[in-house]
């Protein structure tokens, strides 16, 4: 098993339903959900709420906890002992969140462009780990469970974005959750 990192990560709302997303600076330019690394000892929650405020300049109201989703390239096997392995494994806690406000409390970090899209009609070139968490949160799921490929291509007979392994997925919106994530 390669190392595990721990992110975070949110579908952070505004008060017209739209989802913020943060287009990558880099690569194939795919969106993604804001967030980002825990720090130690950090938890998720403090964690999510410093690296939305970091990365959008918004500060966000937690809503509930989505789901946790591994993202890790299941071809990989084991790495021969002293040699460099393949990515870390990444455990998501992705959150539901809304926007406090009418505008961005700060000024972001740079590293990724920011856009609030419709629901209805999100981009295509959406992350595998961003396109599983935002039909969960849009679903009104919480508690999901869920396994992605990495970006690298998804495990052999698994579409790119399909979860690899959704053990577990509860059925409830949560205390409060707005309407069309």
């Amino acid at each position: 098993m390669s190392a595990l990192t721990w992110a975070v990560a949110a579908v952070v709302t505004d008060g017209a339903g739209r989802v913020l997303l943060c287009r990558q600076g880099r690569g194939e330019r795919r969106y993604a959900l804001p967030g980002g690394r825990l720090r130690r000892p950090e938890s998720p929650v403090p964690a999510v709420l410093r690296d939305i405020r970091a990365e959008t300049g918004w500060e966000i109201e937690i809503v509930d906890l989505v789901g946790l989703y591994h993202v890790a390239d299941p071809a990989a096997g084991p790495t021969p002992a002293g040699r460099a392995g393949p990515l870390p494994d990444v455990l998501v806690h992705v959150f539901r969140a809304r926007a406090v406000g009418a505008r961005a409390a700060g000024e972001p970090v740079g590293g990724c462009r920011l856009s609030w899209h419709d629901p209805a009609d999100l981009p295509t070139a959406l992350t595998p780990t961003t396109r599983l968490a935002l039909a969960d949160a849009l679903a009104g799921r919480s508690g999901v469970l869920a396994r992605c490929a990495t970006p690298t291509g998804p495990a052999p007979g698994q579409r790119s974005g399909q979860p690899a392994d959704r053990r577990a997925e509860g059925g409830h919106s949560g205390t409060g959750a707005p309407a069309r994530h």
